[in-house]
């Protein structure tokens, strides 16, 4: 039987409000040592910002990180997977659309993320993306 993503995915990712500052958004990643945030309003996801979105479309640009909005500067209407996919269906969007990280929404509504890590650790855990994935301190 294929694995869900439901099965793999994280289910309390990381997220922000639309207003929060891009300065607060980078202390949120440092703080719980990721590369990203989801951008929501509520439950509903809005976006997704990385720790390179932050630099190249926020620093790199001159803009005031304590006055720079996530909202302006997120990838909007992210691609998505629902949580009772197969995982073969999130390694086919990451391909397709050279992504690292899938939020996972149901009803519109956001639930979880799965990465590339994750699926990793799943299809083939003694890969060295698996090991790295799973390694104390990894984001």
């Amino acid at each position: 039987m294929t694995q869900s993503v439901r099965d793999v995915m994280t289910g309390h990712p990381v997220t922000v409000g639309t207003l929060t500052s891009v300065a607060e958004a980078a202390r949120v990643m440092r703080d719980a040592d990721i590369g990203d945030v989801l951008v929501v309003d509520g439950d509903t996801l809005r976006g997704i910002v990385t720790d390179r979105d932050l630099v190249v479309r926020a620093m790199a640009e001159g803009r005031d990180p304590a006055d720079t909005t996530v909202q302006s500067v997120c990838s909007e209407r992210p691609v998505t997977v629902a949580p009772d996919e197969g995982i073969d269906r999130a390694v086919g969007l990451m391909r397709e659309h050279a992504l690292r990280r899938l939020p996972v929404t149901e009803e519109g509504r956001l639930v979880g993320i799965v990465t590339l890590g994750d699926l990793a650790i799943e299809k083939d855990p003694s890969s060295a993306l698996a090991d790295i994935s799973s390694a104390e301190g990894t984001t």
